[in-house]
Parts: C-alpha cells; sequence; structure tokens
C-alpha cells in the first residue's frame, strides 16, 4: 500500500492532485485545514501485477564459495546451476479487507461531502439557501445547480429567490395547442389511470359550449379497459357528438382518413403500463400517422419524477408534441415533475387538478405553476436536512474539475 500526502489550496485541487499521483482507486484517509490549505491523506492497495512492473525479480546467480555460516542445504540451493526461481506468491488482500477498505473510503468521502457543503454554505450562504428552497420544493439537482450558477453577483436572498423562481418558469415550455379554437385531431395517450377519458371528456364540453356537438367527433380506441368504450358512448350520447369504434387499433389511420368533416376529433387510447409488450406496436402506429394526427402525453402530477421520467422515455416513440399535467389536487409535490419537462423540453398544454367537467382544466401557465410548486412545499412543511444537501450538492470526491 503507499500513502501519500497533497497539499492544495482548496478541497477539489487537493483531490484532483490525489487521483493524479494515486489514480482513480486511490481511498481517501484523512482531510483538514492547514495554513497552506487543505491537507489530504490518502492510499491505493498496491496488487502482485503492479509490484512486479515497479520491481522485476531477477534470477539467483550462483556462488563460487558458499556461506560457511549458512546451512549445508541452503548453500548447495545457491550453488546450484540454473535453478529455476521459486515462484511469487501473489499479493491480493483478503475479502474482508477489501470491504473494509470500501467503508473506510465511503465515510472519509461522505465527511468531504459534508465538509465541501460547509464549505460552500460559509462561503455563498444566499446560494446555500437558495438550494435547500430548491430541493424542498423538489426541483432536481441538475437544474438547482445551474439555476444558482447563473445568479447574479452580490445579490441578496430575496432577489435571488425570485430569479431562481422566474429562471424555472422561462425554462418551463408551455404550448397553446388551440384545439379549442381551430380544432385538430388529438391523441391523449398516457399509462394507465393517468386521467386521459377524464382530460377527454374536459375538453369535449368545453368544445361543445363553445362551438355546438356538430363538428366533434370521439374515437374510443381504448379496448383494453373494461367499459372504456361504453363510457365514451355514454359521453357522445349526453352531448350529441359522434363516437366511432375503430376494429382494431391499427384500424384507426383508417378511420381518420374518414372523417374529414369533424373540426375536432378527440382520440381515446388504450393505458397501458410502460412495460406492456403491445405498447411499441401502438406507439408505432401514432407515429406513423403522424400527418394525421397529433399525441399529447397525458402525465399524473402526484406520480414520482423517477416514474415520469420512466413514462416520458416509454413513450417518446410517438412524438408527442406536448403534454397534459393532471392530478395536481393530488400532488404533494410538483418540484419533480416541472423539472422533468425541462430536461425532456417536452411543453405542457393544459393542466387539471380535479374531477369537475370541464371546470377542472385550464391552459397552461409558467408562472403558475412555479407558484403552486411553492405554495405545495410550503403547505405540506417540506424540508431538506443537512445531510439530503450533503448528497446533493456536497460531492467533489470526483470532481474533475
Amino acid at each position: 500500500m503507499r500513502i501519500v500526502r497533497h497539499v492544495a489550496p482548496d478541497t477539489r485541487q487537493a483531490l484532483r492532485g490525489i487521483r493524479e499521483r494515486l489514480g482513480a482507486e486511490a481511498v481517501i484517509l484523512a482531510s483538514r485545514r492547514t495554513a497552506d490549505g487543505v491537507e489530504v491523506t490518502a492510499a491505493v492497495d498496491l496488487d502482485a501485477s503492479a509490484l512486479e512492473a515497479a520491481a522485476p525479480v531477477e534470477p539467483l546467480r550462483a556462488l563460487e564459495t558458499p556461506d560457511p555460516l549458512w546451512p549445508p542445504a541452503a548453500a548447495a540451493d545457491l550453488a546450484g546451476e540454473e535453478r529455476a526461481p521459486r515462484a511469487i506468491p501473489s499479493v491480493t488482500a483478503p475479502d474482508h479487507v477489501s470491504g473494509e477498505l470500501k467503508n473506510l473510503r465511503r465515510m472519509l468521502e461522505t465527511q468531504l461531502e459534508q465538509l465541501a457543503w460547509s464549505d460552500r454554505a460559509r462561503r455563498a450562504p444566499v446560494h446555500a439557501e437558495v438550494l435547500r428552497e430548491l430541493t424542498e420544493m423538489g426541483v432536481s439537482q441538475e437544474l438547482a445547480e445551474r439555476l444558482i450558477r447563473q445568479l447574479p453577483p452580490e445579490v441578496d436572498l430575496e432577489q435571488a429567490r425570485r430569479f431562481a423562481l422566474t429562471g424555472i418558469s422561462q425554462y418551463l415550455l408551455v404550448k397553446d395547442p388551440c384545439w379549442l379554437e381551430q380544432g385538430g385531431r388529438v391523441a391523449l395517450i398516457g399509462a394507465t389511470g393517468v386521467g386521459k377519458t377524464l382530460s377527454l371528456a374536459k375538453l369535449a364540453v368545453r368544445w361543445v359550449l363553445r362551438h355546438g356537438a356538430q363538428d366533434l367527433a370521439l374515437i374510443a380506441a381504448d379496448t383494453v379497459r373494461m367499459g372504456a368504450q361504453e363510457q365514451l358512448q355514454a359521453l357522445g350520447q349526453l352531448l350529441g357528438a359522434a363516437v366511432y369504434v375503430p376494429e382494431s387499433f391499427t384500424a384507426l389511420p383508417a378511420l381518420i382518413g374518414q372523417l374529414p368533416r369533424y373540426r375536432l376529433v378527440l382520440i381515446d387510447t388504450p393505458g397501458a403500463s410502460v412495460r406492456d409488450p403491445q405498447l411499441a406496436a401502438h406507439l408505432t402506429v401514432l407515429a406513423n400517422s403522424a400527418s394525421q394526427l397529433e399525441s399529447a402525453l397525458v402525465l399524473p402530477a402526484n406520480t414520482q419524477a423517477g416514474a415520469l421520467e420512466e413514462a416520458v422515455r416509454r413513450f417518446a416513440p410517438a412524438n408527442s408534441g406536448c403534454c397534459l399535467l393532471t392530478k395536481l389536487d393530488e400532488a404533494a409535490s410538483l418540484g419533480g415533475a416541472l423539472s422533468l419537462l425541462i430536461r425532456a423540453r417536452l411543453p405542457v398544454a393544459y393542466v387539471s387538478g380535479g374531477q369537475r367537467v370541464p371546470e377542472d382544466l385550464s391552459p397552461a401557465r409558467a408562472l403558475e405553476l412555479v407558484s403552486m410548486a411553492v405554495r405545495l412545499a410550503k403547505a405540506n412543511g417540506a424540508t431538506a436536512d443537512e445531510d439530503l444537501l450533503r448528497r446533493r450538492f456536497g460531492k467533489v470526491a470526483h470532481a474533475d474539475t
């Protein structure tokens, strides 16, 4: 094992120097502040191949006169000619030692992360407080760091807070699809239970209240959920709108081509798990019909950001032009969903927060969504403890710059 100490002006440069001297497998043993900056002590485990490369073993040469103080057998061994060199045992650490070294490394990296976060909070308390508030809102680490990097110098906390929230609203894309004014062919897609049929009903009622039912057609393409087609037929009967049922999902493009006289055609598609084997075939049909219709992805705001991210990825082949954010009334946090939409660059067309038809549906407004994220965080008493902040914003152990 090789142990070195490295002194640098700050922690980041010290860790970079350790990596350059010992490589990526180095284990941080200790760190402390000195008058010259930060001193980091690290070690690396040298295996047998490294030892052999550093100090190659030469074969023993025979002695002309054996040492009389050595035992005769040992002298005979040394005096033997062209004797094969003795095998060098491999130098490998036992499993329990390797496990202890890994645990030690994790512990020390945790300490370094805490040191880095504490140092950051001391040097830039306004930045640290804004990071804390963004974390409490559920904003992703990536977006929070991007906003902090763009803060103007010498900014106070209130200005920094407004700047960050305004930045989120500017990054968030919204779209006015003009469906309720100009019409179109719209297929609502998404996983099971996200609110596709309810959102379709709200759009249909809004259209009828503005334009009447004669130019509206509904397509019940959901053949999976029990009662889905009957539910849409009941809606059509209530509104006085035409309802069509395709023979199969693959027949959907042909059916749409037969409905040119309708200004607005709303399509209820099958709800499916993101791992449903039939999902890919359905999305292919929608993608191939892009010239005839627009796909809108329905995402529930009360779902964790990881599940939303997977849904966006799985439904990406349909090339959705926008999304509808539903179940806002059931969401405990909104920052994660907004962070995902910003990263995916997926515009929000409508938001929905309730069961009332058609009242609980409105066009998306970026500032309103950000304000709602702030209100939810305060209403639910969201907190970000030091351990969470350290894990998110104190990871300097593997920094390359």
